[in-house]
């Protein structure tokens, strides 16, 4: 066997034929990899191989078949075959000797491909900044997939005396197996089969290695892939030395064990190695454990596709990764249906688009460049998760104002995970969340608002909560009480409740102006004096841990407002204009709730304390920036101030708190105290002490939508009508209220760190051509010095033998 292995080695290097196929190969993947722009490393700007490892397949499936078109089928037509059968070796090890040959010359041809790393490494930024684990991973998946195409090709080597069909039925063989399956499971009649059809093929294990992810199923599919044809081989080149039964039995032993090895039962006795330096394709402990625990499908369905930039391709394919991660986690229950918004009819395409604005999925127009320049391209960078009649929409793209695009998609895709399993945990919790919106203090009505409580109706029970006439046994219904800019004061009865809610654990959004200040009464009047509100809430958050300042911010980074700046032919002449009293709060703590979070608008906003209370965390989030200064109560203020030129100097400040996070024991006002009138059956609070947590920002505005003044219909929450601009409120409510009413473990999904890997541009600009020339011509200069040096010494080992 050795011999023969030696012999397909050293007859291959003596032919010109395989140093050409071998060329040819890497001549290709040179071109596709750093010099064509659709797919080209240098263009895509990060550095990663990806584009290297989804196109190496196509280019295998030729290559392989070349390699190996000669081992069988020229041996018959060369008349040594029966040569090799008069010799003390059986047809397993003619085989595997053969196998063995053509695959050793197929990973020679991959190792040449070592020189993309090497300068993807001096390329990156900074030097070095490559996942090598995870490039090593899909090299794994190389190596696997050529063993397979391997099998393959000596196979169709064995049923031939003729070269050129074998390479030809190697060709088709391969294709087939690679991408027929995954073909096939897209026809809509097979639609509940998809999965199934789709596993049986070789993309789909080679896409969880070229990630590389090497889990036990891929791996024992592909040694059970390669196993299967090298038996199919061994079996059919025996054939007429044993028995058709005999050649049954075997057929039939081989393929119970192979299908009793990929069995889900053997194959999840094994873990799974995740080769990349972060992780970033192992979904988290608390992922796994709300997968595991569905019983009914659910179908996620993703509709960023079509052209995208590479970033976006990036965002896709992540989403598509996690989604299949998640298939996977859950046996099966999770479907992934992925759709290109932009396909079919005009008029499909325009009722589709029409469909999914009218779920709450807004698009986001792109320019993409193409071979004419710029195109405008409309894409919709959502995910619908549903199950039966319920359906959620997750926000794939994480917009943060003052981010690269490249930090927006990194940071996008580091929530990828925590908004497809808040969806799925929201969607299979046996019990509905009650969260609840106070009223009866001047609180703003149902359609200022009306998204935030919409944003939960899906999936949880939302509604108004009257603390005068509320039983106190009916608040512990609730997980989460907002209490969204009251006007009018708290009775001591409503406090006495609140603290029975929070000492039972509940949880409390307290999002309180403490000063009064209006638009539209500036507006109409020259001027405003700031007065303080009477709320009586000042001694019960003081003793939660926290102050409420009766002031109020203005800062250089803030919202605009339409004001009139004159007036042509009698016609008001309408300008946006800066706003200092409209803060935009942009996040920059490492909480949870607000990681990678876009600008939170904000009206009239305040200053907060913290108070220490031992038994209270207090952790501020939001703060204003760092050129801000406050107005306290008794100044005034005016719309002619827009008029004056800011002095920066004044303006420039430490960040003040504006938003706290509190968790812990939290005391209560009436220790010790006598029960208020109103309460009719007071309970002893002193020994009820359970943890609870609290959001406390000094703004009421941030959570009233504003409304269209034509129809009256409310607009999204944290949508600006007069600069049509989205900012994150709405994902801000979304965050605390799961961090609130869910298990922390859940949000904190959302620290997920996954590392940004960029080209260094500057090197890229200045030597583009220099790393396109090194990448396409050194690998293809190796092979032709291998060649010399092979046939330099094949020439002076036959001449000394001459000479002797």
């Amino acid at each position: 066997m050795l011999s023969i292995y030696k012999k397909e080695i050293i007859s291959y290097f003596n032919s010109f034929i395989g140093y050409l196929a071998i060329g040819l190969f890497l001549l290709i993947a040179g071109l596709l990899t750093w010099i064509f722009p659709e797919t080209s490393i240098l263009n895509n700007g990060y550095s990663t191989l990806e584009s290297f490892f989804r196109l190496s397949p196509y280019l295998l499936l030729l290559l392989i078949p070349a390699i190996s078109m000669q081992s069988i089928a020229g041996e018959k037509a060369n008349g040594t075959f029966d040569l090799l059968l008069s010799k003390p070796i059986t047809f397993s090890n003619i085989v595997l000797a053969k196998f063995l040959g053509s695959y050793t010359i197929s990973l020679l041809a991959i190792l040449l491909t070592l020189v993309y790393p090497i300068c993807l490494y001096f390329l990156a930024a900074p030097i070095g900044n490559i996942d090598i684990g995870g490039i090593i991973g899909s090299y794994l998946g190389l190596f696997l997939l050529s063993a397979s195409f391997t099998a393959i090709s000596i196979f169709s080597s064995s049923l031939t005396d003729n070269p050129i069909i074998a390479f030809l039925l190697a060709v088709v063989l391969c294709f087939i197996t690679y991408y027929g399956f995954d073909a096939i499971s897209s026809f809509s009649y097979l639609y509940s089969y998809g999965d199934t059809i789709s596993s049986l093929g070789i993309q789909y294990h080679y896409d969880a290695l070229s990630r590389g992810v090497l889990t036990a199923q891929d791996f024992i599919y592909f040694i059970s892939f390669t196993t299967l044809f090298l038996t199919l081989s061994i079996v059919h080149l025996g054939r007429k030395f044993r028995s058709s039964k005999k050649s049954f039995t075997t057929y039939t032993i081989v393929l119970i064990l192979i299908l009793t090895l990929n069995q889900s039962f053997i194959t999840n006795l094994f873990g799974r190695i995740d080769f990349t330096e972060d992780k970033r394709y192992t979904l988290s402990h608390t992922s796994k454990e709300i997968l595991k625990e569905i019983d009914d499908n659910i179908y996620i369905t993703i509709f960023l596709d079509g052209e995208l930039p590479s970033g976006f391709k990036r965002l896709r394919q992540s989403a598509i990764d996690m989604s299949r991660d998640m298939y996977t986690a859950s046996n099966g229950f999770i479907k992934v249906n992925i759709i290109n918004p932009q396909d079919g009819s005009a008029q499909d395409q325009q009722e589709l688009i029409a469909a999914l604005v009218d779920r709450g999925l807004q698009p986001t127009n792109l320019s993409v460049k193409n071979s004419s320049g710029l195109a405008q391209n409309l894409i919709f960078p959502y995910a619908i998760v549903s199950k039966g009649e319920q359906e959620i929409n997750v926000n794939l793209l994480q917009n943060k104002i003052g981010l690269s695009p490249e930090q927006v998609l990194n940071n996008s895709i580091e929530n990828i995970e925590y908004g497809l399993i808040s969806a799925i945990k929201k969607l299979t919790s046996d019990s509905k969340t009650f969260i609840g919106f106070t009223e009866g203090h001047g609180e703003p009505s149902d359609l200022e608002l009306y998204d935030a409580m919409q944003t939960f109706a899906q999936s949880n029970q939302v509604g108004r909560v009257n603390l005068d006439s509320i039983a106190m046994e009916e608040l512990q219904k609730f997980s989460v009480i907002v209490i969204a800019k009251p006007q009018h004061k708290f009775s001591e009865s409503d406090k006495y409740k609140i603290d029975y809610f929070v000492r039972n654990g509940g949880s409390v959004i307290w999002a309180i102006d403490q000063v009064n200040a209006d638009i539209e009464n500036l507006r109409e009047s020259t001027h405003q004096v700031l007065l303080g509100k009477e709320l009586n809430l000042d001694d019960q958050l003081f003793l939660y841990g926290v102050r409420l300042n009766y002031d109020l911010i203005a800062d250089m980074n803030c919202a605009q407002i339409p004001l009139s700046v004159g007036n042509i032919n009698g016609q008001p002449q309408i300008e946006l204009t800066p706003w200092f009293f409209y803060p935009i709060l942009m996040p920059n703590r490492t909480h949870a709730a607000v990681k990678n979070l876009d600008g939170i608008r904000s009206e009239f906003i305040g200053t907060i304390d913290t108070i220490a209370t031992p038994t209270i965390k207090k952790e501020i989030i939001l703060e204003s920036s760092p050129f801000s200064k406050t107005y306290k109560t008794g100044s005034r203020i005016s719309l002619q101030i827009v008029e004056e030129q800011p002095d920066i100097n004044t303006f420039r400040s430490e960040q003040k708190a504006v938003a706290v996070m509190l968790s812990g024991h939290f005391p209560y006002i009436f220790e010790n105290r006598p029960t208020p009138p109103g309460i009719n059956n007071a309970v002893d609070l002193s020994n009820i002490s359970q943890p609870a947590k609290m959001f406390v920002i000094s703004d009421g505005d941030w959570l009233i939508n504003q409304i269209n003044t034509k129809d009256q219909s409310p607009y999204p929450l944290g949508w600006d009508r007069f600069t049509e601009q989205q900012f994150a409120n709405k994902t801000l409510l979304q965050n605390i209220v799961d961090y609130l009413a869910n298990d922390e473990k859940l949000i904190s999904l959302r620290n997920r760190e996954v590392k940004l890997r960029l080209l260094d541009q500057a090197i890229v600009k200045q030597d583009k051509l220099k790393w396109q020339l090194i990448n396409v011509v050194f690998p293809i200069l190796l092979l032709f010095i291998l060649g010399i040096t092979q046939q330099y010494l094949r020439k002076r080992k036959y001449t000394k033998k001459v000479a002797i």
